[in-house]
This record gives C-alpha cells, sequence and structure tokens, in this order.
C-alpha cells in the first residue's frame, strides 16, 4: 500500500494482478487498484475530476481525465472516507499509475489539487 497526504487529504492505494486476457488478437495484463480517500481535514470537501498516468515498461503512457470517480463525486465531512475500486489493462507484466484528483472545499469554493501517490502494477514474481 502507498499513501500520501495532500492539504489534509489522504489517499491510500493497493494494487492487485488479476490475470492475463487477449483483446483484439492481443495480449493485456489485468490489474486492480482500490483507492481509499479520507479526509483528515477539519473541512468538507467534494472530489470534482480525476487525472491518472498510466504507464508500463514499454514506455507506452496513457492519460486518462475525467469527472469524479467512477461515476461519482463524493462529497467527504471531516473523518469520511470513500472507498472505491477500478481497474486498468498494460501491454507489459510491469507498470505503474500515478496522478491527482481535483477537490473543491465547499465552505469556501475553493479548489485544489490532491496527488495520488505513484503505485506499481506488477505480476507476481517479475524482477529487473
Amino acid at each position: 500500500m502507498v499513501q500520501q497526504v495532500t492539504n489534509g487529504i489522504k489517499i491510500s492505494v493497493t494494487s492487485i494482478f488479476e490475470g492475463t486476457s487477449y483483446r483484439n488478437y492481443r495480449l493485456y495484463y489485468a490489474f486492480s487498484y482500490q483507492v481509499t480517500i479520507e479526509n483528515q481535514s477539519n473541512e468538507t470537501v467534494q472530489l470534482l475530476n480525476r487525472h491518472w498516468k498510466i504507464f508500463d515498461s514499454l514506455n507506452n503512457i496513457e492519460i486518462v481525465e475525467g469527472d469524479g470517480v467512477i461515476g461519482k463525486k463524493p462529497i467527504l465531512k471531516p473523518t469520511q472516507k470513500h472507498t472505491y475500486k477500478s481497474n486498468c489493462f498494460l501491454n507489459s507484466p510491469i507498470g505503474a499509475m500515478e496522478g491527482f484528483y481535483i477537490m473543491i472545499n465547499l465552505s469556501n469554493s475553493n479548489s485544489f489539487k490532491v496527488l495520488i501517490p505513484t503505485f506499481q502494477l506488477m505480476v507476481p514474481n517479475i524482477s529487473n
């Protein structure tokens, strides 16, 4: 698990290799990841947008941006958490993800960036 706190918002991420998959006659490595967003600040905040950078050991880079996370824009009061699961497919058995969320402080309408720490995506028993 990797963790990072930005502006009182703690992000924790774990990832799991789910297996391989063939799509359009190509082999892909499937990974799932679970993200927990914990509001450790004294303000109520809402997650508005996400920005992901997904890269693999073949130097492929994919940028994923959009509203909310898995169709939701969670509102978190102080001490509240929001956990969700998602997945990605890589062209190689090793990769990583990193990114950020855009959140808004609902008491003053100020938006701010919350960093998502870099986490590894790796097939078990693979080493450099």
